[in-house]
Formats: C-alpha cells, structure tokens, sequence
C-alpha cells in the first residue's frame, strides 16, 4: 500500500506549487516508507509514497505511459488481486508491459477502457490519473471502501490525498470545523456520514464512487452498488459457493514479494482466514503462516463476560494455531502503554476515534511490522453475514436509529447545554439514519421482518463496516502494514447480500451459512464459538490512566475541549463511571472508552488546532 496525493489548477501554475505538493505528500510517509516521487504538467500535480509490496524494482510511482503521444500518469494506493487476468486480456489487445507490477496494469487499463475499467477490476485502490490531452484528473475508490481517498474543491482549484493531513498540508486548506462537523464528532462519531471530511473543506470519495476533474468543474458518478435480486441458488450450492469465493479471495490475497501473515483472534472469521492462508502456503511449499494475536497485560485477572463479549480468545488461538502449523505470536500490550498511545491513534485518523480499540490495534500492527509488511484480516463477516448482536435481539433490531449507537444519550448527556442546543445530537443522527435508509435498494414485496434485515444489513455494510474498515487502513498504514481483507471481495459480498436471512442464520446461529461453509476446515470448537469481537483492554490501571488524564484536561484553563463540556457532568462519569454491559458505541466502547474518546477529542483539537465555525 502507500500513500496518494496531488491536485489539479488549470491556471497552469501547478509547476510552481512543486514544493507545496512534496510537502504533501511528506506527511503521508509513515504509509510509504520505502520510496517517494512526483509528476508534474501546468495543470496537474501527483506525489506517491511507496510501500513496496509487489515488484519492488519495477513498481515505482507517480507511473508514466505515453501511447500515440499522450501522457498518461498514475498515482495508486490499492492492490488488484486480478491484475494476471487483466494484464493477459490486455496483451491479447496489443498492450506491452514493462513491469510487473498492477500500478501498469491499472493505468493501461484506464488508458484502453477509461473509466469504464473499474468494473473490471478485483481489489482495493485508491488512485488518480491525470490525462494530459483531456487535460482531466480521475480519481476513484474501491467498492467498499478499503482504501481512503480524500479531496478539497476549492473552486479555481482541486486537491486530494489519502488521509486529511495530506490535504491540510496546503496552505489553502485550514482545519476549519463547522456545527455539522461537531455533530460528525459528538452525534455519530467515531462513525462518519459517507463522504463527509468532518473538516469544513473536505470531503471523501464515497465506496463505489469516482470523479473527475476537468476545466468544466467536477463531475460525480456512481460505478457500483448494491442491487436486490432474487436468490436462485439451494442451499447446497449457497454453501458451496461461499466457500469457493472466499478460498478464492483469500488465496488471490496473499500474493506478495513481501513476508505475509494473518491476524488471528481464534473467531470464526480470522480463524477461517488462517485456515484458507495456511492451506495455500502447504501447497505452494513457503513454509509455516506466521500468525499474530493482541491481548493486554493480566487482561485474563479482570475479564468480565458480557452480552457482547462472551468469553476470551486464548485457547481458541492456541486451538486454530496448532491445527494449521502456524508460527504465533501473541503481541502483548501493558495498561500506560495503551493510554500513552492515544495521541498517535488521533495523529493516525486526522480525527477522534475508537480510543483505545485504535490505540491497541496501532500498537499492535507496529509490532507485526517488525517481521511482516502483508496481513489478512477477517474484518467484513460480521456486516455481510450478519454476525452482530443486533441482527439478532429483537430491542436492537427494532430500534429506529443506528443499532451500534443507541445510547447517544449516554454522550450527549456530558455536552455544555449551548451545544446539545446548536448541535441537536439524536435529531442530527435521526436524519443521517433517515437518508441511509432511503438508499437501501429494497426487492418488492419484500416480508416486514426480511425488509428489516436488509435494512440493517445495508447500514451495517455503509456505515459500521466503513468505520472498522477506516479503523484498520489509519492504524495498520501508520506503521507501515499492508492489511488486507478477503471478506471484502466485492464478489462475496454482491452474492452473500442477495441469500436470504434462513440460509444466513441457518441451524438457529448467527453466521450459520458461513459455519456450514466452513464445516470441513475449522475446529469443531471453533465452528460453536461466539461472537467475540476484537478484545479491548479490561486493565484498572488503563482505566485509572484515562480517569486521570481527562480531569487533568478539565482543570487545565487552556483546554480546547472544557467549553464543549458540562463539566460536573463529565467529572461524575470519570469519578463513578457508567453501567458496565451498555455500549455507547458499537459492542467494546464503555465507560473508559467513552473517557479517552474526550481525551482524543481535546488531543485533536490542540494538534491540529482546530478553528471551529460556529
């Protein structure tokens, strides 16, 4: 993966910006490490930070091809895990390659389909092409989201980057926030609305969407969505054809020319993904998968089961680790050394986020990368087979709002009276709610309760699968990791949205299609597991660190966040806390969450000096 940015000015003074759009992509380095570079015309400007993955000597970026005359550049973040079947189709079509690479592929593709090559493309990317002639810049991103792309329309002017830092490295972007961005951060977050930058300049290209930018303004378009047919397939063949999708995906994922592993927590979805990995890495003769799992210093003294996170990892790591041969590691993180992390975590994002589930999952990707620079991860399952606690009880399912944010009360409960005024939480997340609904792309006569489901599947697959998936690419990519996710293979999720909800829950479980999909490879103990999402820390010293901090942070005069806050209001939750089995986010972020989310939000309002318009 690597790291994007540029712009375009058709006053054709981008030539003289040079050093503006090298600093631009200076602050995306941590995402390529191993390289740099840049193209410039009048109009356009693509910088590139490279971290090399596949054909390391002939991968190098902003890419240049020149058919007939006309130049053609490329700045891409992604892999395409069909690069083979495109580059063999464009040879047959007269094309003849120079590298190895899929950033060739890629732009030759453009070049012979244009914009119409993303329909034929399997991967996840991020990219820009400047085409000379046309005197057009195209961007475009993944179906799902995976990777990130970020833009400014500044009217005389276009910017884009991969993450909001590279974009407010320009001196005409400010980190200006406005009373509907506070309401991304107090309403929603650390969900985002599609598209949105929170930032007042900003915004982001939506999964499935492309643009392009030419002297005539910017245009928008819409390549993929999800579309609502009728399931044809028995269930036999439904079983059949989960699995061979994602065996496919996750052997065309782990191609590299770089040390790859699997991220495994011993749930079905990681352990499925090791299954998958370990089995090609037999047969192709590499050797054992190296395996990585996360826990906290004596997490296993304090663990307290609950509705939403039944029981530990540990033994199903130990289980899945042994039948596969896997060489595991577990990355072990202490209490100080989580809160500590919280900084880095908001610098990763741009943004507040998932406080110390981030925090973790930085500290655990920067690990691996010591040994490793590919990781499978099983994010997606739970979105695509309904593997979530509110697929399943009926109070979550019933409520009319987003399922994995119903205590918004909980949060805006600790807002100063002013703001919960201006910013009006639950009216601003009832509108969001209402907009994505209208969206779901619903079959006729559909029965209430399966209209239900796909309505939540929808906003689950929008809205919660894109935070997790944000969350993965900001910590993973800060550090360097490539962290890649076959249950995202747009293939699978296109033909797994479509099965209807009895095969899905099929033998009375959630994710049952996936089990029997999965009867034959994994454990029979971890085929009955729970759900059990990523572990967060149970730590009293980690509570008592965040505690700690956030009263710091409300006696210090200077503090950006105290004027947002009811401030005895707050000092009540750090000093009693809040219930310990009601999430206020999603199914990990409690009490000590919800503290170090208002750390975070007081750490990116000092950082990055954050002007509020409002």
């Amino acid at each position: 993966m690597c790291g994007i940015a540029g712009g375009g000015d058709f006053r054709g003074s981008v030539r003289t910006q040079a050093a503006t759009a090298e600093a631009m992509g200076e602050t995306l380095s941590c995402r390529g490490p191993d390289a740099s570079g840049s193209f410039f015309s009048d109009c356009a400007a693509l910088v590139h930070r490279r971290l090399a993955v596949v054909d390391p000597a002939g991968g190098t970026q902003p890419m240049v091809r020149s058919p007939a005359g006309n130049t053609f550049a490329v700045t891409y973040n992604g892999e395409l895990y069909n690069a083979p079947e495109l580059r063999s189709e464009l040879e047959t079509r007269g094309w003849h390659f120079q590298t190895h690479s899929d950033t060739e592929v890629l732009l030759l593709a453009y070049i012979q389909w244009g914009p119409d090559c993303l329909e034929r493309l399997n991967g996840i990317f991020a990219f820009a092409i400047w085409n000379e002639a046309e005197r057009t810049l195209f961007l475009a991103r993944d179906r799902l989201g995976v990777k990130p792309l970020f833009y400014a329309d500044l009217g005389d002017g276009f910017l884009f980057g991969s993450e909001p830092k590279a974009l407010l490295a320009h001196p005409r972007v400010r980190p200006v926030v406005d009373a509907e961005g506070l309401a991304e951060i107090f309403a929603l977050g650390p969900a985002r609305t599609p598209g949105h930058g929170v930032y007042k300049q900003l915004r982001e290209v939506k999964p499935g969407w492309c643009l392009t930018v030419s002297p005539n303004g910017v245009s928008h378009r819409r390549y993929w969505q999800l579309e609502s047919r009728p399931h044809e397939d028995d269930f036999p063949a439904t079983v059949a054809r989960v699995r061979e999708l994602l065996a496919d995906a996750v052997q065309r994922q782990l191609v590299a020319d770089v040390p790859v592993c699997t991220l495994l927590s011993g749930g079905l979805d990681s352990s499925a993904i090791t299954a998958f990995a370990a089995q090609a890495f037999a047969r192709e003769g590499k050797g054992p998968l190296n395996t990585y799992s996360v826990d906290y210093a004596g997490n296993a003294r304090h663990f307290q089961p609950n509705s939403f996170q039944p029981e530990a990892d540990a033994r199903y790591i130990q289980l899945v680790a042994q039948q596969f041969g896997t060489v595991h590691r577990d990355v072990v993180i202490e209490g100080g050394q989580l809160a500590a992390a919280l900084p880095a975590a908001v610098r990763a994002r741009d943004l507040p986020g998932m406080a110390d589930i981030d925090a973790s999952l930085y500290l655990f990707c920067r690990e691996i990368r010591k040994h490793a620079t590919v990781a499978l991860s099983g994010e997606c399952a739970d979105e695509i087979f309904g593997g979530y606690p509110w697929f399943h009880r009926e109070e979550l399912l019933a409520a009319e709002t987003f399922p994995w944010s119903r205590a918004l009360h909980l949060r805006t409960a600790l807002l100063a009276p002013w703001l919960r005024d201006l910013l009006r939480p639950a009216e601003y997340a009832a509108q969001r709610y209402r907009e994505s609904l209208a969206e779901v792309p619903r079959l006729p006569d559909e029965p209430p309760r399966a209209r239900r489901l796909r309505e939540i599947a929808y906003l689950n697959i929008t809205w919660f699968m894109a935070t997790l998936l944000n969350r993965k690419d900001r910590m993973s990519m800060a550090t360097g990791l490539e962290v890649r996710v076959p249950f995202a293979d747009h293939r699978l999720v296109e033909y797994v949205w479509n099965v209807p909800w009895e095969m899905k829950a099929c033998d009375g479980r959630p994710k049952g299609l996936l089990r029997r999909a999965l009867s034959d490879v994994l454990p029979a103990e971890v085929l009955a597991r729970r759900k059990s999402p990523y572990p967060k820390s149970h730590q009293p010293e980690y509570a008592e660190a965040v505690r700690r901090w956030l009263l710091d942070i409300l006696a210090d005069p200077a503090s950006p966040i105290a004027p947002l806050l009811d401030l005895p209001a707050v000092r009540r939750l750090a000093v009693t806390g809040m219930a310990p089995d009601e999430p206020w986010f999603g199914q990990l972020m409690q009490g000590p969450q919800l503290l170090a989310y208002l750390i975070e939000i007081d750490t990116w309002l000092r950082e990055y000096r954050v002007e509020l318009d409002i």
